[in-house]
């Protein structure tokens, strides 16, 4: 059998070189992909297979004329073992991934519905070490069961050692670059503010925009009234929400600046601990957030009314997770805070709320 020993001088490993049409009996250490444009790209043989006769035509038209057998030495990783270690090292709660690399590569998914973090300083850090890479989705997406969040590999067929396990150290002293946090189910109580709305004039629509959205993430509206733009009913009315069992008061329009508009100090007059108004996010400049001890209340602003998404949209997930976002976080989304205002609406599949 014609076959040479040694390497080319620009791998940093071993190999054997041997004449595609004398490799039947071979063993493939590694995936061999094939590209058909506009059709196909993926392996067109995995690692482990053992060539046949049958496989020499379809090796020869992907352009291979010779196969590599690698020869590991001390100290270096196949790419498969190495893709493994890192994928564990980066899954936190909640994110799952599959036993068998493709192509080098591991997908990591989400174990169940949720919110997925990331740490995105960390993620940055990781990808400055040699030879190893990571790409994910945005921090704070809701994905569902099985969604994609993160793909990581080796970048070389062979990676030294040192390099893995700077890399895996990294992930591991900053655990869990990502997670999946798990959505409470919510008791929400609702305000509905307007002397339009309260006198018959106009039909309420928010109650039904509310609702859907909550749901869709597993809370339940408990209740919800219908008030006039009378400052005192309104602070009294959450006044009584407070004494009940709930999570999260909403309450909706009176947030602007027009002096009919006390639904916030209304809100303010009902004691809160903390109180933030104010977004750096279009639609939903005029929105508030607050908190009395484990109950979180949110003023939502009349464009929840006329957009589709709004700042309701980004903050809502991150409550339902458990988080109390403060000033800081509210300010921090200016960057991805405009929306387009597309047609057709994509979100979340666009840039909105995403830095």
């Amino acid at each position: 059998m014609c076959e040479q020993t040694g390497s080319p001088k620009s791998l940093p490993f071993k190999t054997r070189t041997i004449s595609v049409d004398q490799a039947v009996g071979t063993t493939l250490a590694h995936d061999m992909t094939q590209i058909i444009p506009g059709e196909f790209k993926g392996p067109a043989f995995k690692k482990g297979h053992k060539v046949t006769s049958g496989d020499l035509c379809r090796l020869m038209r992907m352009g291979k004329n010779h196969l590599y057998v690698l020869e590991l030495e001390k100290g270096q990783i196949h790419e498969d073992d190495a893709v493994f270690e890192l994928a564990s090292a980066l899954a936190g709660p909640g994110v799952t991934f599959s036993a068998s690399p493709s192509e080098g590569k591991l997908q990591l998914q989400a174990a169940y519905p949720g919110l997925l973090k990331v740490n995105v300083d960390a993620l940055t850090r990781f990808n400055m070490i040699e030879d190893v890479m990571c790409a994910s989705i945005h921090n704070n997406t809701c994905v569902e069961k099985g969604h994609p969040l993160a793909a990581t590999r080796a970048i070389p067929l062979v990676i030294q050692q040192n390099e893995l396990e700077k890399a895996v150290e990294l992930a591991k002293d900053n655990y869990p670059i990502f997670s999946i946090k798990m959505f409470n189910p919510l008791k929400i109580r609702l305000i509905i503010t307007g002397d339009e709305v309260y006198k018959g004039l106009v039909k309420d629509r928010f109650r039904a925009i509310v609702e859907k959205k909550i749901t869709a993430l597993g809370a339940s509206l408990e209740e919800a009234v219908i008030l006039p733009d009378d400052q005192k009913m309104i602070s009294e009315q959450i006044k009584n929400y407070l004494g009940k069992d709930t999570d999260l008061i909403i309450t909706t329009g009176g947030m602007s600046v027009d002096p009919d508009d006390v639904t916030k100090a209304g809100i303010e007059a009902a004691d809160f601990e903390n109180i933030h108004y104010s977004s750096a996010v279009l639609p939903g400049a005029m929105f508030l957030l607050g908190y009395q001890k484990e109950i979180t209340i949110m003023g939502l602003p009349a464009c929840g009314l006329y957009h589709r998404t709004t700042i309701f949209d980004l903050i809502l997930p991150r409550i339902m997770a458990g988080e109390k976002p403060g000033k800081k976080d509210l300010a921090q989304l200016c960057h991805g805070g405009l929306c387009l205002n597309c047609t057709p609406c994509r979100f979340p599949a666009c840039s909105f709320g995403k830095a």
